[in-house]
């Protein structure tokens, strides 16, 4: 059975998780959006508010330690509490890259509010410099995911919540510049459905993305990262353990030689999300879960029902 593999043990409403090797050693890091479970205020002001947390592992993912929040990523001319979502950290050309879900102030309802996608850079996963908001599609943008493509640039997805939340994509070659590329997945105005939490990654010969449709992920799978087929749902159907019976939200994926983690959070207390059915701190908390992922015939498989998580650190 899949039991959590982590909560927050402060707020008790850890989400979307991305997780990391730290190169030269063996620890993991999880860095995950906080979400304030038992706060008392109007509307949806308790999942805005919310710090990055960290939780570092040194035994593969079977156990985490928590390591408090990430300090530094608040923009300087906005003082007060601020709104930190979804953060993507990568390795690449040399340092770690974050791409953070930023919004000025704790909101209590959704529309409104600028949300954009901020890039910071560290040398060590600790200390974390501020670089740029990324000129994206519209001012209403959260949950990028970064990966190089086969052409050898780098590719950016993110959630357009200003055009019926589907995927866009931008381009870069250094991981600093951007060029918008347009639609990657249609989203509710382009005759699709609405999504969110793009991840994208390459297993079995494929190259893979998955994204968030509040029903379960959706599965699409691409030769060149720039056209996507999609294939169905995972993780749309309970798990055997008590706290993973609901569908699962925000994925990262993490790559192993044959397999790979898919590691995500879901309510155990409740079926949906953001609605009149949030309105408990049992209702809001939230845990962190993996199921594992293998490639069979062209098709991706999901097995949520797994032991404990033992990742390896692989050779690039």
């Amino acid at each position: 059975m899949s039991s959590p593999i982590f909560a927050d043990p402060i707020l008790d409403g850890a989400a979307d998780p991305t997780v990391i090797n730290r190169r030269g050693t063996e620890e993991w890091w999880m860095f995950y959006t906080v979400r304030r479970a038992a706060h008392v205020g109007p509307g949806v002001e308790w999942v805005h508010g919310s710090p990055i947390g960290v939780a570092v592992s040194s035994d593969g993912g079977a156990s985490w330690d928590y390591r408090g929040t990430v300090v530094g990523l608040d923009d300087p001319a906005d003082p007060g509490l601020n709104t930190h979502w979804a953060p993507e950290v990568i390795w690449a050309l040399g340092e770690y890259h974050m791409y953070l879900s930023y919004i000025t102030g704790t909101p209590d309802r959704w529309p409104g509010f600028p949300r954009r996608i901020v890039h910071f850079t560290s040398p060590d996963l600790v200390a974390w410099t501020r670089r740029s908001v990324l000129p994206l599609a519209s001012e209403f943008v959260i949950d990028a995911a970064v990966a190089r493509s086969p052409d050898g640039l780098y590719r950016l997805w993110y959630k357009d919540e200003g055009n019926g939340s589907c995927t866009q994509a931008a381009t870069s070659p250094d991981l600093y510049s951007w060029t918008h590329q347009g639609i990657a997945i249609p989203g509710s105005r382009q005759g699709g459905r609405g999504h969110e939490g793009p991840n994208v990654f390459e297993l079995g010969g494929h190259h893979w993305m998955i994204v968030d449709e509040w029903r379960g992920q959706a599965v699409f799978r691409s030769d060149d990262t720039r056209a996507w087929e999609r294939q169905g749902l995972i993780l749309d159907l309970p798990g055997d353990a008590p706290e993973d019976r609901q569908v699962a939200r925000h994925a990262d994926v993490v790559v192993q030689d044959c397999w790979a983690a898919l590691v995500y959070f879901t309510h155990p207390n409740t079926g949906t999300d953001h609605t009149h059915e949030m309105d408990t701190p049992s209702a809001r908390r939230s845990t962190i879960h993996w199921a594992r992922l293998t490639v069979e015939d062209g098709i991706l498989h999901c097995d949520r029902n797994v032991g404990t998580l033992q990742l390896q650190v692989l050779q690039d």
